[in-house]
């Protein structure tokens, strides 16, 4: 309960401005000023109106001197530690190579998308691409791993540059990358897909000044049903090795629609 309670206004207070937390600091004074008042009220009721009007002056400036430096100084210590801690998750996240989210955070990410959209009576929808990047092994061998870095993130930068802003891109591991479109129809999947492949295709890659074309393969799927990440990066990887087998450079998409989990095996 502590640690979520510490959490819970640790991003709260980490979210405020210098302004805001001033009027934060404030407020709590404030507070602290009227409970201190009230008690002391109560308790000096036995030694007379005289003596607890004498003493009032006292006990308030004390608790103000006291209380709005040490309010002011934990705010701007949760402030701080708040802003640290999404840096650090933001970090943990992220494939320090490509910028995209890691494996781990972008399976999770989709999950709660999927789950969020559960909750609400609206029929779920949406689409996962797995994109894959053909023939990097060459790129590597040919040029090194240096520029086959450089063609990774060509690669991821071309993908977020197709996709919207609340949909999701994420580098699986080695030369494969998800998108995760939530609301997208078979049809929306199919047009990001085709953009994705048709702008990687086109882009100026140039390792040690020799034009290089990179082409990627998507596979996916687009769904009408609660499913969750690991089923729906089954069928789209399915799909993903269909497209290599047809000749590469080129998309493979499925529809789902509602079904139940044992009929999964049908469409892999």
């Amino acid at each position: 309960m502590a640690d979520a309670l510490r959490r819970y206004f640790g991003r709260a207070v980490s979210r405020l401005g210098r302004s805001s937390l001033l009027r934060w600091t404030l407020v709590g004074t404030a507070w602290c000023l009227f409970v201190s008042l009230g008690y002391n009220a109560v308790a000096a009721a036995g030694i007379g109106e005289e003596a607890f009007r004498s003493g009032l002056p006292v006990a308030a400036l004390l608790l103000l001197v006291l209380a709005g430096p040490v309010l002011l100084f934990l705010g701007y210590r949760l402030r701080e530690l708040g802003r640290a801690n999404r840096k650090l998750g933001l970090v943990a996240s992220t494939d320090s190579l490509t910028a995209c989210l890691n494996r781990g955070a972008f399976s999770t990410r989709v999950d709660e998308s999927l789950t969020d959209a559960g909750r609400g009576n609206q029929r779920i929808k949406g689409a996962l691409l797995v994109i894959d990047a053909d023939h990097f092994k060459s790129i590597n061998d040919s040029y090194g791993h240096d520029l086959g870095d450089e063609a990774l993130r060509t690669i991821a930068a071309a993908i977020r540059g197709q996709v919207r802003k609340d949909d999701l891109v994420g580098r699986l591991g080695g030369e494969e990358f998800g998108v995760f479109l939530p609301g997208a129809s078979q049809e929306n999947a199919v047009g990001v897909a085709e953009r994705i492949r048709r702008s990687i295709s086109e882009v100026s890659f140039r390792p040690m000044g020799k034009p290089h074309r990179l082409t990627v393969s998507v596979g996916g799927v687009s769904f009408e049903d609660q499913l969750g990440f690991a089923d729906l990066f089954r069928i789209a990887d399915r799909r993903l090795y269909q497209a290599k087998n047809g000749g590469r450079n080129r998309i493979e998409l499925t529809h789902i629609q509602a079904y139940g989990i044992n009929d999964l095996a049908a469409v892999h």
